[in-house]
């Protein structure tokens, strides 16, 4: 800041004191108590003159009495006198608290106070804001099926020509509103209870796409045998008969179980203990039947050719007949 705009601010913060002269001084100081630092802050975002911005030091006066609530004998409003003065002695100890903390922590960023980093940041700041805007609107707008980008996409998974172009508008507008911030006190106070609400949805934003990040994407599919149906087992010997009270082991000689020691009647339906000792559980129910035994007949053997000749049979025993189902 040059020494115009400190003598721009100082002149008008004069005018702007002596149109309060009818104030008492306590609340004449208190009204002024910001002013510089707000007047500052409106001629570093450019755009004209203290008067071009914000009116006429008497206009402004008078908007800071009504916003005050003051009557016009510098009375304040009975019916908001003690609700305004908790709300004043809080304004005063953040505001307090606020000075200690800017002197203490600018030296650590190497400057005398850390608005004045803070200050050159706000370009940067303006971008971030355009960008939450745009992700805020997006998201209230979309049907929030899919989890939330990088870019705000209305429909999941929208077009990107597109949403690089409401992020650009969105950015655009938030560098606009920068360099025009509103000089009545009112849109000022909707304009930072807005940023207020951006910088919340920025934050819940940050940790639900932190924690989306954060899950796996292992599935545990299960595992699913061809034997998890078996309820009986049913084994047969080398002549198809039936054997009853089998009992089955692994190489191990662990014993091998399938299903539960019962039987369903097929009639009723009702599930009862069954018996047997060991498999299968409902003999019953067994799938073949034995099948016959029958034994090939042999041939006459042909005369030995020779002393090392060996008469062999043309067909060996086999069962003609395997096990059939019901």
């Amino acid at each position: 800041m040059n020494l115009t705009d400190q003598d721009e601010i100082g002149n008008y913060v004069e005018e702007v004191r002596q149109a309060l002269g009818g104030l008492p001084p306590a609340a004449r100081e208190e009204l002024l108590e910001d002013l510089p630092e707000h007047l500052a802050e409106v001629l570093a975002e450019g755009g004209g003159t203290l008067v071009g911005r914000l009116g006429s030091p008497s206009a402004y006066a008078a908007e800071l009495i009504a916003s005050a609530g003051l009557a016009e004998g510098g009375e304040e409003q009975p019916r908001r006198g003690g609700l305004r003065g908790q709300a004043r002695d809080l304004r005063n100890r953040a505001r307090e608290a606020t000075r200690q903390a800017d002197v203490r922590v600018g030296p650590l960023l190497g400057y005398e106070r850390a608005s004045e980093f803070l200050t050159l940041l706000r370009p940067a700041w303006w971008v971030l804001r355009g960008y939450l805007a745009a992700m805020a609107f997006t998201y209230v707008f979309d049907d929030n099926s899919a989890p939330i980008g990088l870019l705000p996409r209305i429909g999941g998974s929208g077009n990107e020509v597109v949403a690089l172009v409401v992020l650009a508008g969105f950015v655009l507008g938030s560098i606009w509103l920068g360099r025009r911030e509103p000089s009545k006190r009112m849109p000022r106070l909707l304009f930072k209870a807005g940023t207020a609400a951006l910088v919340v949805f920025a934050v819940v934003g940050f940790f639900e796409a932190d924690g989306q990040a954060r899950q796996s994407g292992y599935i545990d599919a299960g595992y699913v045998s061809e034997y998890d149906q078996i309820q009986d087992v049913f084994v047969y010997d080398g002549q198809g008969g039936l054997v009853k009270n089998a009992q089955l082991y692994d190489q191990w000689g662990n014993r091998i179980t399938f299903g539960e020691p019962g039987c369903v009647d097929p009639v009723t339906g009702n599930w009862s203990v069954s018996r047997s000792m060991g498999y299968p559980y409902c003999p019953d129910l067994a799938p073949f039947r034995a099948g016959e035994r029958v034994w090939p007949t042999p041939e006459p053997e042909e005369p030995a050719a020779s002393p090392s000749a060996t008469a062999t049979p043309d067909a060996a025993p086999s069962f003609l007949n395997p096990p059939t189902r019901k």
